[in-house]
């Protein structure tokens, strides 16, 4: 198969879940987007998932909340599953990042965080969060769009980096203030952060992880044969290994 097909084929398996209602959701703000979903016990070790969807207002958590589910049921985590504002709904630049700021100070109401697990544009945020000293713990960032400016290059869905920073004119300014690359290592901060990342990923190519794992010292795990998507599709061998790297960090 190639990247493409094996992409395709594991967003129709993650997208043909059925979405799975939180029992509980809480505000951070009050535009309709700044929400978080919670599952699992409430004295459950308590982690941030971020989505992905290239920060576009079209993609919402509600693809996430059957990982969100499943490590909650099966492992016992309290699960905090985020929404916030994104490019074509109030967010972008700055709106995004103020939000996951916001979310982030929200939850650590609610208990210690122990981690920040992001899928693909969600892992970008998880790793600037990390940077920006919000995250207290661990980041497991899979898929992450780790580069920006390299995401930016190879105009990654359609130039969704110049979206996300206001326009194409604007993203070199940016780039200082929102790209892991260019901000300090987690590790400086005393925050762990291991990135998992198929390398048949189409979406998100792996060169972006294995650059930003050169560049920072974070460990990279590598999924052979696997695409964007299966590592957050409970029931695969790669979401086998999301859950037990956030479980054994949390």
């Amino acid at each position: 198969m190639t990247e493409g097909s094996v992409n395709a084929a594991e967003e129709a398996a993650l997208l043909g879940l059925a979405p799975v209602a939180p029992p509980a959701t809480e505000r951070y703000g009050p535009h309709p987007s700044q929400v978080v979903d919670l599952y699992g016990p409430p004295d459950g070790p308590l982690v941030a998932v971020l989505h992905g969807g290239f920060w576009r207002e079209a993609y919402d958590r509600a693809h996430l909340s059957p990982p969100a589910a499943a490590l909650a049921k099966a492992h016992g985590l309290r699960v905090a599953l985020v929404e916030y504002r994104r490019v074509g709904g109030g967010g972008g630049w700055p709106g995004t990042f103020e939000d996951v700021a916001a979310a982030l100070a929200h939850l650590a109401g609610l208990g210690e965080v122990r981690a920040v697990a992001g899928h693909s544009a969600g892992g970008h945020l998880a790793l600037w969060a990390a940077a920006r000293g919000l995250v207290a713990g661990t980041v497991v960032a899979v898929a992450p769009v780790a580069d920006l400016a390299r995401a930016h290059e190879l105009r990654l869905s359609g130039g969704a980096v110049a979206g996300l920073l206001g326009g194409a004119d604007r993203v070199a300014d940016r780039l200082p203030e929102t790209d892991p690359m260019l901000l300090p290592p987690p590790e400086e901060a005393g925050v762990r952060t291991v990135l998992l990342h198929g390398t048949e990923d189409a979406d998100v190519p792996v060169e972006l992880s294995r650059r930003y794992a050169a560049a920072r010292g974070a460990r990279l795990v590598e999924l052979p044969g696997t695409g964007h998507y299966a590592a957050v599709t409970p029931g695969t061998a790669a979401f086998g290994r999301f859950a037990a790297e956030l479980t054994r960090r949390a």
